[in-house]
């Protein structure tokens, strides 16, 4: 054996613990129960963000595991309570809990508080999945499972895994964030048995018009994948929607599934 290879390994891995304590410890344990009165440099770094991201996850997956049938409602956080989208999310909601859904949201104020509001008034289950913004943010107080993420991905893995559908009400960036991800899902095969439904007909005609010419005559989508969506101004279409949605899923199940749900997250996704 070469006892002279030996001892540099053993120097350099002997000199790599020491350099791994902090300055004044002397050892591991003292390292790890020595105190800082200052916010750690590491604590900002990429491998510890890691641990941070995977603690949403598991929040998220523990919280929701057990939750029923649910319908994700998307909109606008400045919608008044005095515009009519505000009643119409409300009593979509309404419709849907009486149907035997849990409704989530995004939690936050205008047409999330509405249909939270509506899941509440019919003794539903009301999700919020708060996001954490600089502005324009909070929960609201309709929401009975509340809970908080820092990072837009891990949010809208909960809306999409826990979710037989999406009702998506007038909005902004974010809502059309939301909408386009949940069809290129749909569209790829990730998600089954998966009716989107867009509330407000003249809201919405203008952006689907655009996709229905200029965007499917250049070929950068299908013309049948414009069809992924239903538009329409009828609270008990859109409600009937999802009903029916969910029977065909019961008895045509993603192969793979039980068949006593939906099996939302298909094409290999975790179920």
């Amino acid at each position: 054996m070469d006892l002279a290879r030996h001892r540099d390994q053993f120097s350099d891995v002997t000199e790599t613990q020491q350099n791994a304590h902090p300055r004044n410890a002397s050892t591991a344990d003292e390292a790890l129960l020595k105190r800082s009165f200052e916010r750690p440099e590491f604590l900002d770094s990429d491998p510890w963000r890691v641990f941070r991201i995977m603690s949403e996850f598991v929040q998220g997956f523990n919280t929701l595991a057990g939750l029923p049938p649910a319908v994700t409602i998307f909109g606008s956080a400045r919608t008044d309570r005095s515009d009519p989208y505000y009643a119409q999310a409300e009593a979509v909601a309404k419709g849907l809990v009486d149907a035997g859904f849990a409704i989530i949201t995004g939690g936050g104020p205008g047409i999330m508080e509405a249909a939270n509001r509506g899941a509440v008034d019919r003794k539903g289950i009301s999700v919020g999945l708060n996001i954490e913004l600089p502005f324009e943010q909070f929960i609201n107080h309709y929401v009975t499972i509340p809970l908080t993420f820092n990072y837009f991905f891990a949010r809208k893995t909960m809306f999409a895994k826990y979710a037989e559908a999406f009702v998506t009400f007038p909005g902004g960036f974010g809502t059309l964030d939301e909408l386009f991800e949940a069809l290129t899902l749909i569209q790829t095969g990730k998600l089954k048995h998966f009716p989107v439904v867009l509330f407000g007909t003249s809201y919405w005609k203008g952006l689907f018009d655009w996709l229905r010419t200029t965007v499917a005559e250049h070929g950068n989508v299908n013309p049948d994948d414009v069809g992924l969506v239903t538009i329409t101004d009828s609270v008990e279409e859109a409600v009937q929607i999802i009903v029916e949605a969910r029977r065909r899923a019961m008895e045509d199940p993603v192969p793979g599934s039980s068949g006593t749900s939906t099996g939302r997250m298909a094409g290999g996704e975790p179920q």
